[in-house]
């Protein structure tokens, strides 16, 4: 069940007209053609979100409670276009973000019971900001902001880790945060340029000579680590670095890899450093990461996974989202 093309162009109309003038068009597609299996594979997808949220407006698998995974369910449907107010999907986006939002501490804006689920919840509550007519989202949004801006400014390395009050730092909880804080900044919440630089520069001191990621230091580097750290240089438009190209480089080496452990975070993160890094590369990858995501998806419409299947879902469908293009932060 799609948005029917005049919905859809109005819903993205009305983003156009509710985006900050730094924000990025949303309708740079030109003639850009989608692959009908994408389609498909998108659209079962989300029906089968749509079917298995219950009526609290979250999802009833292993980790399809935490506010962090309903935040990848709300923007796997935003990231398709789907009209969150008069679209056959709006009370899905609605009730998962009144989910999020009856998360939220009252004292401190903090989300959830991890920094990964406040920066997923964090970045949900950014695209819905501004084209949804809810009227608790923008203070929301703001509470969660600073709960991340002033997490930050207690960590001795400048970045973050699993709670508001972590000390040390690692790669992936700090891209979690930096590219929520993008997504904030594209609907006209501010954020420090400060803030942004004491992140990047933490993030750069985890990167190997060879141009890797590691976890909490420059030794161990990873592709998914690579593309988080990748991503967030290229959302602060700092490409022309050394570093940056040697990691571009060390993730083109690496377009068969695919994480074990998480591998919808990879999917995730790879699909999105690709796009803002190289059109060629990404369309190489984007035509395998289809191909591969075809044959692993669920009769249902689900996808497999250890942390249960509406995250597995949702980060699947995100990382075929960068082809509709229909959120800022996946515009170049």
């Amino acid at each position: 069940m799609k948005t029917p093309f005049f919905s859809k162009w109005l819903f993205a109309f009305f983003l156009l007209l509710n985006l900050p003038v730094h924000a990025q068009g949303l309708l740079n597609r030109q003639d850009d053609k989608i692959p009908a299996q994408l389609d498909l594979i998108y659209e079962r997808g989300l029906r089968y979100l749509a079917d298995k949220q219950n009526e609290e407006g979250y999802w009833s698998d292993s980790a399809g409670s935490e506010p962090g995974v309903v935040g990848l369910c709300v923007a796997a449907f935003l990231a398709h276009g789907e009209d969150p107010n008069n679209g056959p999907y709006k009370e899905v986006i609605r009730k998962g973000i009144d989910y999020i939002i009856s998360k939220q501490s009252t004292t401190n804006g903090y989300i959830g019971s991890s920094m990964y689920n406040h920066a997923f919840a964090t970045k949900a509550l950014a695209e819905a900001y501004g084209v949804i007519d809810h009227p608790k989202i923008a203070e929301a949004l703001k509470q969660a902001v600073e709960l991340i801006l002033s997490a930050q400014k207690r960590n001795r390395f400048g970045g973050w880790r699993y709670t508001p009050e972590s000390r040390d730092a690692d790669t992936t909880c700090t891209g979690c945060q930096v590219v929520s804080l993008f997504a904030a900044r594209n609907a006209g919440i501010s954020v420090p340029d400060e803030a942004i630089k004491k992140a990047l520069s933490y993030l750069s001191s985890c990167r190997g000579s060879d141009g890797a990621y590691g976890y909490t230091s420059a030794a161990g580097g990873k592709p998914t680590l690579t593309a988080i750290g990748s991503l967030s240089l290229s959302l602060a438009k700092e490409t022309d670095s050394k570093g940056y190209k040697a990691s571009l480089a060390y993730l083109k080496k690496n377009l068969d890899y695919r994480d074990r452990y998480y591998p919808y975070y990879y999917e995730y993160y790879m699909s999105q450093a690709l796009f803002h890094a190289d059109e060629e590369t990404w369309n190489e990858w984007n035509l395998r990461n289809i191909r591969y995501l075809g044959t692993i998806q669920s009769p249902d419409g689900s996808f497999p996974g250890n942390q249960g299947q509406a995250f597995s879902t949702a980060g699947a469908l995100l990382s075929l989202a960068l082809n509709y293009r229909y959120l800022p932060i996946y515009e170049k």
